[in-house]
């Protein structure tokens, strides 16, 4: 029973970066922690209501934390997300 929640585990934080948007915002928050989805949607010109789906399936896979800031919501790497994205970069 458990090695069957430990993969269910895997399987979220698999699904969670297994797009190329979603692996843009992994990259462009390790360059430039602490952005909003309007940054983030600004900065790769992509729709912002398709930006903060990508990013709320991100936080849900554990890959990025969230921090209120006034108005905004400021987002950035777990430390889980910054392992996935060197697993990632080993792969190009």
């Amino acid at each position: 029973m458990k090695k069957s929640l430990q993969y269910r585990q895997l399987e979220r934080v698999v699904r969670g970066f297994s797009n190329h948007r979603r692996i843009q915002i992994l990259e462009l928050l390790d360059r430039t922690p602490e952005l909003s989805v309007t940054d983030v949607s600004r900065e790769l010109r992509v729709n912002f209501k398709t930006i903060a789906e990508h990013i709320r399936r991100l936080t849900a896979a554990g890959l990025l934390m969230k921090r209120n800031d006034y108005r905004d919501v400021r987002h950035r790497l777990t430390s889980l997300g910054k392992l996935i994205l060197t697993f990632l970069r080993t792969l190009e």
